[in-house]
């Protein structure tokens, strides 16, 4: 299924691993109510230490998902939207697939299930096993 080149296959790595651990999704979920932020104010936020979230945000932003900023001394952090566009891409191409391979065998069960509810021989069955039962 992979169509992507590897450039792309190891980003869209990067953001899963990324993405995987719950501290870094809250950590996007709190830039993304706050636009941009410290990562000492982030941690007031966070049940973990400052020196974590700065581990957690150069995973974050390894993975394109966050950027960093100088503004005098602080370092401010901040979404990077462009960083989910291929991995949302590998993903609506992997439920495509996934939607036409359903779809095939869907077909496929309604044609092989077809002949058998059309053919005569099933309706003298089920009348016989009528008449079974009316004999009893």
């Amino acid at each position: 299924m992979s169509t992507e080149p590897d450039g792309a296959a190891e980003e869209v790595g990067s953001v899963l691993a990324a993405l995987a651990d719950p501290t870094r999704r809250r950590l996007l979920d709190v830039l993304a109510v706050r636009g941009e932020a410290t990562a000492t104010t982030l941690a007031e936020q966070l049940p973990v230490s400052r020196q974590a979230i700065v581990k957690h945000l150069a995973v974050l932003d390894a993975a394109g998902l966050v950027v960093g900023s100088r503004v005098g001394r602080e370092m401010r952090y901040s979404l990077r939207s462009a960083g989910l566009d291929a991995t949302t891409q590998w993903m609506s191409a992997l439920a495509a697939d996934w939607d036409r391979r359903l779809a095939a065998i869907k077909r496929a069960a309604e044609t092989a299930e077809a002949p058998e509810r059309d053919s005569p021989h099933n309706e003298d069955n089920e009348h016989d096993q009528r008449n079974e039962g009316d004999a009893t």
